[in-house]
């Protein structure tokens, strides 16, 4: 008996020594929450769990919080390893935790980790398919992860359907072993299963692709009849990876300039390393002996055209804006330009789908053949890279303006079967866009040529050096059987010598690249002229003498030093200027603008050295003293903390927000901004814009399906892919262009929510709105977009032509059949930068 006493006594010790190692825990935990110690706090709160799981519930909160607080220091300190040690503590002792699970996914996609991120806000939202933060983070990082395209490509079923056929003849030919490279969702490696292939290997690099393949290939019943591998083609080995070489690669690895995604420098790997040998010359494939690739080859064309909507988004067209000079000091490209000269890889051609794309194009040029590539030529492959740039010439059949060279291809997948991408076709396919920049005129007619250079360079196609040659000079193409001007030809060179056919740049000028939209942007004159006279508005109402001490000068030469003298009088007669604080995001000359108007103090938040020489170049050449503008993040010492005092004793007369992302969304915790901006207006300022009005309407749009969701088995011939892809489908669909989305409107456009920056009594993010049906038909999305107000009298519409703003439309998981005269109710809700909107009758 006195043992077992004595072992209920020392359990019983050991039971109150825990519970107060435990009390003394939690209050030592309290104490460092106080000193705001949350490293050692977050120390106790792990002992306390791990000593006592039953408090696992009651003192969630307050740990989640001590969590979050260190991993914020953590981070600050760049202590990462400590950070990610934290939470996976933490999600040990709380698994099921979305809070936690969406916190660690936050960090990991902040680092650059977005396959692991999603993971995280992938589980955050199983867990909790209503937590709004979780939903969001995903439904961003999904577009990232399974782009859009792998629904639009999904869907189309002709592609599928010629892809089949095309493996079915390899396979019937004697192609029994063949590997997929790039395989995606897995589709291209069943049809070749379906068609009787004995072995099947698949490669895919990402993950996130990688385990939808594994999924997608259980669910048809061919898990163990194809072998996936999470490698990139160019790390497989044999035997390591696959036990010997395959007769057969296919693969769909080609993007709208063909080459970007690598597909010559995989084919090159594969033909050394993994398939068979080509069969010989004037052999055929009755046998299965030898190697082949699936497509056999690819031809591209190419045409200039003019287009509006290229050139507003790569040209600045103006040397003024809204009464400020752009110096001829300051060049603008768009990045697809500057990759020219760039040592960075960057694509050098944008994507458009041209029978989409706003106010059309006009073909300037009949198209021409610009390269044919064999993927069943090992020697041609590996020439490519190491081919010299050849000079290619098209006769100009319409007059116009020069503003881009498009390419498209025709997919040769064997003798039979090919896929187009041309902009004449139906294709899931957009063109890729070179366009033409840095001319000192763009201007063809009937008899010129266009002239360029062709080179395949780390991976791209690239077409540069695009110039136009005037008829005058002799050159006489129209009576060639072929287009395709060769670099040899003397009287090609001789005319290229005497001619600009490169974006020579003034040794002078300050060079400065562009994003295509900032570049619009900067061409959208209504943007800056109501900004003008909203700011010139507020600024008088503040400083009555201003009208006697307008800066808006016309910048001629004859005025300058009397303009300097009078801006340095206006600064020094007026010993407290106005400040106002531009914190738009990217390129914005608004603070050069505001400078115009008075004795201001204008602060610009560009962060780019490169954007912030372009601004000061500006600023001089319209006379401004050096203290007018500044720029703010040199000023701050955190600069994650960007809204605060201009002085420790001053405050601001006008605060620019971004309140619209050019995709079309709202800004991510742009009212929480506005928030903090009330609170540093001195008396009479203003937020700009002062609030937004969203609009939408209902439509019907079978695109905006097809571009959203895979639509059940059909399109995939069969094979059960949607509910897999579609775990990653998002709600909402970004940069639209709604004046070319082919659709059919159900209702009228209706005020759907108010976002109030400077009233927020006035603000409503969630509203119930009566729309009434003035067409039958099927409601599949509704489009929205917003009319911004910068006060009552100044208004921007994210919709108009002019505008640098795309659209966005949230798409209805199931069509709702509606008939003419229906009155349904929308639920609109705004959480951060997502709108949520669902319908009820």
């Amino acid at each position: 008996m006195m043992p077992n006493c004595n072992s209920k006594i020392h359990r019983g010790g050991q039971e109150a020594g825990r519970r107060e190692l435990v009390s003394r825990s939690l209050q030592s935990a309290q104490h460092c929450l106080e000193d705001q110690d949350f490293g050692t706090a977050y120390a106790h709160y792990l002992l306390v769990l791990n000593l006592a799981p039953e408090l696992k519930t009651s003192v969630k909160e307050t740990f989640q919080f001590t969590l979050f607080k260190w991993a914020e220091e953590l981070d600050s300190l760049a202590r990462i390893q400590d950070l990610f040690n934290c939470y996976e503590q933490a999600l040990e002792l709380y698994p099921d935790d979305e809070v936690i699970c969406n916190s660690m996914g936050e960090h990991l996609f902040r680092m650059g980790f977005r396959d692991e991120a999603a993971g995280y806000f992938h589980k955050a939202v199983k867990l909790n398919p209503d937590f709004a933060d979780a939903k969001e983070n995903f439904y961003r990082v999904a577009n990232w992860l399974v782009e859009r395209w792998h629904f639009i490509m999904l869907n189309d079923t002709k592609r599928n359907l010629t892809y089949l056929k095309a493996i079915e003849n390899a396979v019937r030919s004697g192609c029994k072993s063949v590997l997929d490279i790039g395989t995606g969702t897995g589709i291209l490696s069943m049809f070749a299963k379906k068609a009787g292939a004995s072995l099947v290997y698949a490669c895919e690099l990402s993950k996130t692709m990688y385990e939808l393949a594994c999924d997608v290939v259980a669910a048809n019943n061919m898990e163990r009849k194809i072998n996936l591998l999470h490698l990139k083609s160019l790390d497989i080995e044999i035997p390591k990876h696959i036990p010997e070489r395959v007769s057969l690669v296919v693969t769909e690895t080609v993007d709208a300039g063909l080459f970007g995604e690598g597909i010559v420098e995989s084919l090159i790997h594969a033909w050394e390393h993994l398939l068979l040998q080509p069969k010989p010359k004037n052999q055929d494939f009755s046998t299965g002996n030898y190697g082949r690739v699936i497509p056999a080859s690819a031809t591209i064309f190419g045409m200039a055209i003019e287009c509006k909507e290229i050139r507003r988004h790569h040209r600045v067209g103006m040397q003024e804006i809204a009464g400020v000079h752009l110096s001829n000091s300051v060049q603008f490209f768009s990045p697809t330009c500057a990759s020219a000269g760039s040592e960075e890889t960057v694509e050098p051609y944008t994507t458009e789908k041209l029978s989409r794309i706003p106010g059309g194009y006009i073909p300037l040029t009949e198209p021409c053949r610009v390269m044919t590539v064999d993927f069943n030529n090992l020697q041609e492959l590996k020439s490519l890279a190491a081919r010299k740039p050849w000079k290619l010439s098209l006769p100009v059949i319409e007059g116009g303006i020069l503003d881009a060279v498009v390419v498209w291809f025709v997919l040769q997948l064997d003798d039979e079967h090919a896929l187009s991408t041309s902009p004449s076709e139906e294709t899931c396919w957009e063109q890729a866009v070179y366009p033409v920049q840095g001319l000192p005129d763009y201007s063809v007619k009937t008899g010129d040529t266009v002239l360029m250079e062709v080179c395949c360079q780390d991976c791209y196609l690239k077409i540069q050096k695009i110039s136009s040659l005037p008829s005058k000079c002799g050159m006489d193409i129209s009576e060639r059987d072929d287009t395709l001007g060769l670099g040899n030809e003397a009287e090609l060179c001789d005319a290229l010598a005497g001619l600009q056919t490169t974006s020579k740049q003034d040794g002078n000028a300050q060079v400065c690249v562009l994003e295509s939209t900032e570049i619009a942007l900067l061409n959208n004159v209504l943007y800056h002229k109501c900004f003008k006279a909203a700011m010139d508005k507020v600024l008088s109402a503040l400083n009555p003498s201003k009208d006697s001490q307008s800066m808006d000068v016309d910048g001629h030469d004859s005025g300058m030093n009397l303009q300097e003298n009078q801006n340095k009088s206006f600064l020094d007669a007026a010993p407290d200027p106005l400040y106002v604080l531009d914190v738009s995001e990217g390129f914005s000359i608004l603070p050069i603008i505001a400078g115009k108007l008075g004795p201001v103090r204008a602060y610009s938040s560009v962060e780019k050295e490169q954007h912030q020489a372009a601004l000061n170049v500006i600023s001089e050449a319209n006379h401004f003293p050096k203290e007018t503008l500044e720029f703010w993040l040199s000023h701050l010492e955190d600069e994650s903390v960007v809204l605060q005092r201009p002085k420790s004793d001053k405050l601001w007369s006008i605060i620019i927000l971004d309140v619209i992302e050019t995709s079309g969304l709202i800004q991510q915790e742009v009212m929480e901004k506005a928030a903090i901006s009330r609170c540093l207006l001195h008396s009479g300022g203003k937020i700009f814009p002062q609030y937004v009005l969203v609009y939408g309407m209902l439509v019907e749009s079978e695109s905006l399906l097809l571009e959203s969701a895979v639509q059940g088995t059909e399109p995939t011939l069969g094979f059960n892919i949607a509910p897999f892809i579609n775990q990653f489908k998002v709600p909402v669909r970004v940069y639209l262009d709604l004046s070319t989305l082919p659709c059919v409107p159900l209702s009228k456009p209706a005020e759907l929510l108010r976002l109030d920056l400077m009233n927020p009594l006035l603000n409503s993010s969630s509203r119930e709105v009566k729309v009434e049906i003035c067409k039958s038909g099927q409601v599949t999305a509704i489009p929205f977009w917003y009319h911004i107000y910068l006060d009552e009298d100044h208004s921007l519409n994210t919709s108009d032509e002019s505008s640098h703003w795309k659209q966005a439309a949230v798409v209805l998981d199931e069509p709702l059949q509606v008939q003419v005269g229906d009155e349904l109710v929308l639920d609109v809700q705004h959480h951060k930068s997502n709108i949520c909107i669902t319908i009820r009758r």
